[in-house]
């Protein structure tokens, strides 16, 4: 990281917000003046995002000029991997640009999983993400050494869904871990989602990869849960998911007709946790 610090030591300190997304928490960063240099920006958002040493974060997310859209972002995970897409990350981003003035309250932004139109309404935000691909129903995996019923399906990033009984008792860490490595998902893998059926709509655990880890919430992967479990007759839209954090998301659809799968809304709060200031030694 010499490079990234000799780039950005006229930039000391440097701002940052915190923000979290139904327990996914993010730093964000206004990059529309570029001095993070491209070939530096995963390893500067691993160490920023890095528990006790950084800020500590699910992801890092640099908001940047674009003449398509009102902005464009590049998100990367706590690892420093690069990710096509993440809906609550997107809901952030949103507020984040609506409270700098980068953005009217009705926006369009671009990610590597395509265009993203976006609404917010004082801490709520609603993001429409790109259209589904991939849906594979009832596919019998042997993870463990068991046998388990996967579903799958790309809501601009790949996920998994299994729906369990008993939500509190699953080892999300080791079955998540064992299904985002599965040959059936390689060579990138996939997040894995873990959902019970309730009076009140969906719960969901998931794991994510590039976190390597359960957290709070996945925006993408809720959405996914809402879709299969409308696709499966589990549940009728608009579906409602209570996340591990405890914060609910609303998946709204937009019915296609024949075979095409349904547009998908993503709805929830966004926070400002706090603002700051990076120092040089955040990245030692």
């Amino acid at each position: 990281m010499a490079h990234a610090k000799e780039c950005l030591s006229a930039r000391w300190p440097l701002p940052f917000w915190k923000m979290s997304g139904a327990g996914n928490d993010f730093v964000l960063i206004d990059h529309r003046g570029a001095f993070v240099a491209a070939r530096d920006m995963a390893e500067f958002a691993r160490l920023v995002c890095r528990p006790k040493f950084g800020v500590g974060a699910d992801g890092l997310i640099f908001i940047e000029r674009s003449e398509e859209a009102d902005f464009q972002w590049r998100f990367f995970n706590a690892d420093g991997s690069e990710a096509e897409m993440c809906g609550n990350g997107a809901r952030c981003a949103a507020r984040f640009a609506f409270m700098q003035g980068i953005a009217a309250a009705h926006m369009r932004f671009l990610t590597r999983a395509g265009l993203i139109e976006a609404s917010v309404d004082e801490t709520l935000v609603t993001v429409s993400l790109t259209p589904a691909t991939d849906l594979v129903l009832n596919r019998r995996l042997q993870v463990t050494d068991r046998p388990h019923v996967v579903h799958s399906v790309n809501t601009g990033v790949p996920h998994a869904v299994l729906f369990v009984e008993d939500l509190a008792g699953t080892d999300v860490c080791s079955l998540g871990r064992a299904l985002r490595f599965h040959e059936a998902f390689g060579p990138k893998g996939t997040n894995v989602n873990f959902v019970a059926l309730a009076d009140d709509g969906l719960h969901i655990r998931s794991y994510e990869r590039g976190v390597e880890d359960e957290t709070f919430a996945c925006g993408t992967g809720a959405v996914a849960a809402a879709l299969i479990a409308v696709q499966l007759g589990l549940s009728s839209p608009p579906v409602r998911i209570s996340t591990t954090g405890g914060a609910q998301l609303d998946i709204l659809f937009t019915e296609k007709g024949g075979e095409r799968l349904p547009a998908l809304r993503l709805r929830g709060s966004a926070h400002v946790i706090y603002r700051g200031e990076l120092t040089p030694e955040a990245l030692a």
